[in-house]
């Protein structure tokens, strides 16, 4: 029976001790600092420091990893940030603790900052590779509808008549090139004509000639050729294919020599003329492709080429008046219409340095992007900026191809970052003399 004792207690004794031997499992480690940063896993800290783990018995926790010796506090600052030292511990109004500032606190370049890889992550930080890219401008402008100046004529007779009969009667009119527009009757040609058959020599070739200064048409002075007789009526026709812009002539009217009777406009190929910033005129040029939107017809595709830039300036817009040439087949741009033109302008034959806009920090007098010099570790660089472009910033100098600038985040960063400069700018207060 006392074996049997002596049995069971050295089994309990063995569990016992092999239950002592087998290897806890740690709940999460805890910055060796004593921080309140955790972690799932083992892992270091920014200065290569373990985590220590933390177990569920409280009695199995191997004592915190000794804290690096960070020397003598060289002072202490305001809890809330603000400019106020102390060569001693002390609180602030509210009971905080001022914080020690040490040696290794102000290590590295101005506003550096080095941050954790899980806090990167919970802040969100993204970086972009700075690169050289062509950069192309969008140029915008607003614009209307003109008609080709060079595609335009009138109707005005040379002579004095009378309108019989009205071919071409309201304003819209699509006319063809010789289309008769209205027959006349006119005093003077009729003399003219009369003139012409009666004459021989050198009397009827100056007729002839003051038929063809009235402008009299070549069909009509080789009727008169063929049979002899003066007309009592003749006929005008278009001088161009086109759309009747304008109608004066009223059958049964009278007019003078010289009286506009019809305005027309070839509108097969019009002008599209846009109001371009004073800025932006550096960057257009005749030969550049233009888009053109209008609201009548939003998904349409109609774009031209810029043509000519005017010589002189608005002075109330500051704006110069840009020609842009379109084909108008289907006449879907009408004159006067209102536009929208979008010009699409490279800035440079060479490829740029540049990053996201949103790399870029402005204050107005000074920018400034935020750079990774190795994982968790970003300095603040001032840069030169260029031309914006495509959502980019041209860089002039600051940074160089390859540098990755944070792209995200990079406003949460940078208020560290100035704070970390506010800290460095402090000059440790001269300690009292006891």
């Amino acid at each position: 029976m006392i074996k049997l004792h002596l049995a069971l207690a050295f089994l309990a004794v063995a569990a016992f001790s092999a239950q002592a031997a087998e290897p806890k499992q740690p709940l999460y480690y805890q910055d060796p600092s004593g921080q309140s940063d955790f972690s799932s896993t083992p892992k270091k800290d920014s200065q290569g420091r373990d985590y220590v783990p933390v177990y569920e018995d409280p009695d199995a926790t191997p004592a915190p990893a000794p804290k690096a010796d960070r020397g003598k506090p060289l002072y202490y600052r305001n809890p809330m940030g603000l400019s106020d030292t102390s060569p001693v511990p002390k609180k602030d109004s509210m009971g905080m603790d001022y914080v020690a500032v040490y040696a290794d606190d102000l290590a590295g370049a101005p506003g550096s900052v080095a941050i954790s890889p899980e806090r990167v992550q919970m802040l969100g930080v993204r970086t972009e590779v700075a690169q050289t890219r062509a950069m192309t401008r969008t140029i915008r402008a607003v614009a209307t509808v003109a008609v080709d100046e060079r595609r335009l004529a009138v109707v005005a007779p040379r002579f004095e008549g009378w309108i019989e009969t009205l071919n071409v009667s309201a304003t819209g009119d699509a006319v063809e090139r010789g289309q008769t527009l209205f027959s006349y009757y006119s005093p003077d040609l009729a003399l003219a004509e009369r003139e012409y058959v009666l004459a021989s020599g050198d009397l009827a070739q100056g007729a002839l000639s003051r038929l063809e200064n009235l402008n009299v048409p070549p069909d009509e002075i080789a009727r008169l050729r063929k049979t002899g007789k003066p007309g009592r009526v003749a006929s005008f026709s278009a001088p161009i294919s086109g759309v009747v812009m304008e109608k004066i002539a009223i059958q049964g009217m009278r007019f003078a020599a010289g009286d506009t009777l019809y305005r027309i406009a070839d509108l097969s190929h019009v002008w599209v003329l846009a109001d371009v910033f004073e800025q932006d005129i550096a960057d257009i040029h005749p030969g550049q492709t233009a888009r053109i939107s209008v609201a009548a017809y939003p998904d349409a595709n109609i774009s031209g080429q810029v043509t000519f830039i005017y010589p002189t300036l608005n002075p109330t817009t500051r704006t110069a008046k840009l020609r842009i040439e379109v084909d108008n087949a289907a006449v879907l741009l009408k004159p006067d219409m209102y536009a929208t033109v979008e010009i699409a302008a490279p800035l440079n034959a060479d490829k740029l340095l540049a990053v996201p806009d949103s790399a870029v920090l402005d204050s107005g007098t000074r920018q400034v992007v935020l750079v990774e010099v190795k994982p968790g570790h970003f300095e603040p660089h001032a840069v030169k900026l260029g031309h914006r472009a495509d959502g980019y910033a041209e860089i002039r100098s600051g940074i160089a191809a390859g540098d990755k600038v944070v792209v995200g985040a990079n406003f949460l960063i940078d208020a560290e970052s100035n704070l970390r400069s506010a800290l460095q700018g402090f000059t440790a207060p001269v300690e009292a003399k006891p």
